[in-house]
């Protein structure tokens, strides 16, 4: 199956099955947050396409908000919580042993920025999957990493939806 027809498939789903939308929705930006499966999903594509669906349609937008920021901050938690039980183990699987200077990276990053590189690190393509499963690894605290997970969750579902759904131009007036 190609990238056309999965978005084609689901948002065909979510203009048939509006009570689902937040749904799928949040099914969506947990797969584009998940460790690995974000690299087999082509999420940020379907949001923004689900975007423009509720700018051209009834879909509420609010709903899909939180449905995106629940889903995103949960592939995050996955991520986080897999990299905390496989600690340095992290690194010999793939993609992480096939990419050590992402890794690398990563924990230079989190060094750096510590808990805010994760929502740093959510609005940077590659890094928004990596980052949290590194953190895990890498030892960041559970607290500072959650606040930043879920802050950053529902902000990033509100930017990854509203330029299509017209709010830009909504605020302009």
């Amino acid at each position: 199956m190609d990238f056309e027809t999965i978005k084609t498939t689901v948002l065909t789903f979510v203009e048939t099955h509006r009570a689902w939308a937040p749904v799928v929705t949040a099914v969506i930006a947990f797969c584009e947050s998940l460790a690995f499966l974000s690299l087999l999903v082509p999420a940020t594509f379907i949001l923004l396409a689900i975007g423009a669906l509720i700018g051209s349609s009834d879909l509420p937008f609010w709903p899909m908000v939180i449905g995106a920021g629940i889903g995103a901050g949960l592939g995050d938690w996955v991520s986080y919580e897999v990299g905390h039980y496989f600690k340095h183990d992290v690194k010999k699987v793939w993609p992480m042993k096939r990419y050590p200077e992402m890794t690398d990276k990563a924990e230079d990053f989190l060094r750096r920025w510590g808990a805010g590189a994760v929502a740093i690190g959510r609005f940077i393509g590659p890094a928004r999957a990596v980052v949290p499963l590194v953190a895990g690894s890498f030892g960041v605290n559970r607290i500072p990493f959650q606040i930043a997970n879920w802050l950053s969750a529902f902000v990033w579902g509100f930017l990854m939806l509203a330029p299509g759904a017209g709010l830009l131009t909504w605020f302009k007036h």
